[in-house]
């Protein structure tokens, strides 16, 4: 009985043997870019799905690690661009092998760069030589915004040419058929070149009387080089950008400005009309204070027939001082009693002593002066030169220096600068405005003595 029941178990164990099948292995993996960055260096993970395998045996050609025997090998990193390939061979006990090959693409890092050489200068037109450094890439977009072309995908794009005066935008975006990358830059161009330029005379010259110096400032735009050229002047051309010139002849005169900017040339030019001289100065309505006006600073009573001026007791400095002229002295409002005096005389007046003062002779009555000097109203009025003025002697006497009321009206008063320029003053108005009245008068007096 013993014996038959082992017979039956050892048979069946034969037949399970028999009918025993071995299992397969079926590789298959995936595999995964991190990031999504094809570029170098490259970062691969594997994702395998292999089944019935006991062993695996990785090669990674050109990665690193460069091989591996784990089920999952993890990340993989190539850092030279190329074509690899990943091979996974798997096995299994019942010596079943599975191979499977599968091919990465490493794209060379894309380095985009690029100069953009302004040629000659920024004055329009503007030409641009760009140089591309770019590396890695495969393709190019160019976009030249307000240029000429404005458009390129040349890898090395022809000169662009800017003409409209402002900022333009180079823009590259360039490709590697994975990844995209775009730079900027800025190129900007001068406003459109303009000859312009103003002129003023000196103060001593703003009658327009021959000399006149001249002053020209230059208001060009985007020039770099200047020729000036004039007539009836001291010189006749220059290259200066800013200068000052003198006018000597009388006649309406053409002043030119040519600019330019190695690109173009402008031209812009004015007139200037001058006068000959004569000589001769001539103020209208000065208001001169009485004593209270003067000291209160309201109306003033010292006048300066260089700087063509009335001061205030306040302003009198040492620097204004030597340029006084003239000094009215009213006693009142009534006008009972008046009269000019010498600005180094001041203080006999009621003034303070004027510092610099200058002497200047002056005849307030020429009724009672006691001397050849004598200048009508009719002169004074009808006098459009010097000629009266050359020939004039002025006799100071102290009668003539008395004081006057406003009885006369107009009145004359010659004088004579420390300069030894020769002049009158005509009292035309008496004005009565409490401790503000003033007088109001017209001066001729010569410009330069004779």
């Amino acid at each position: 009985m013993r014996k038959s029941l082992f017979f039956i178990i050892t048979l069946l164990g034969i037949c399970a043997c028999v009918n025993e099948v071995a299992l397969p292995v079926i590789v298959d993996f995936n595999t995964e870019i991190v990031n999504q960055d094809y570029t170098v260096p490259v970062k691969v993970k594997i994702l395998n799905d292999t089944e019935g395998a006991d062993t695996y045996k990785w090669t990674f050609k050109g990665g690193e690690p460069s091989s591996s025997s784990s089920k999952n090998p993890g990340i993989i990193t190539y850092n030279t661009e190329g074509e690899y390939l990943i091979t996974l061979e798997a096995s299994n006990r019942d010596g079943s092998v599975d191979v499977k090959t599968q091919k990465i693409t490493v794209k060379p890092t894309v380095l985009i760069d690029f100069e953009a050489e302004v040629l000659e200068n920024n004055y329009s037109p503007v030409e641009v030589k760009l140089t591309n450094k770019t590396k890695g890439a495969t393709s190019f977009e160019w976009f030249f915004q307000g240029g000429t072309p404005e458009t390129s995908s040349k890898e090395y794009p022809e000169n662009i040419t800017f003409t409209t005066p402002g900022e333009h935008t180079i823009r590259l975006k360039v490709s590697n058929g994975e990844e995209s990358y775009t730079q900027e830059k800025i190129i900007e161009v001068a406003p459109y070149l303009t000859a312009d330029f103003e002129y003023s005379v000196a103060f001593e010259d703003d009658d327009y009387q021959v000399p006149v110096k001249v002053t020209l400032t230059n208001k060009s735009i985007s020039a770099t080089n200047y020729n000036w050229t004039f007539e009836g002047a001291n010189i006749t051309n220059s290259l200066e950008e800013n200068l000052e010139i003198e006018i000597q002849k009388p006649g309406t005169h053409t002043l030119q400005l040519k600019a330019s900017n190695g690109k173009q040339e402008k031209v812009f030019s004015k007139t200037i009309t001058v006068y000959e001289n004569t000589n001769l100065r001539s103020f209208e309505n000065v208001k001169l204070g009485i004593n209270t006006a003067h000291k209160e600073n309201a109306i003033g009573a010292f006048f300066s027939t260089k700087i063509r001026k009335v001061y205030t007791k306040s302003e009198v400095t040492n620097e204004t001082g030597k340029d006084i002229d003239l000094v009215f002295f009213g006693l009142n409002e009534t006008f009972s009693y008046n009269k000019f005096v010498s600005p180094d005389q001041a203080s006999t007046v009621a003034f303070s002593s004027i510092p610099n003062a200058q002497n200047t002779q002056l005849i307030n009555k020429q009724e009672s002066c006691n001397c050849s000097t004598h200048l009508s109203v009719s002169e004074f009025d009808s006098m459009v030169n010097d000629q009266l003025l050359v020939a004039l002697t002025l006799d100071e006497t102290d009668e003539g220096l008395k004081e006057f009321d406003n009885t006369i009206v107009p009145r004359i008063i010659p004088f004579k600068t420390s300069d030894n320029r020769k002049g009158a003053i005509k009292i035309k108005q008496f004005v009565k405005d409490g401790t503000n009245s003033y007088i109001v008068v017209d001066i001729k007096v010569q410009k330069e003595a004779k």
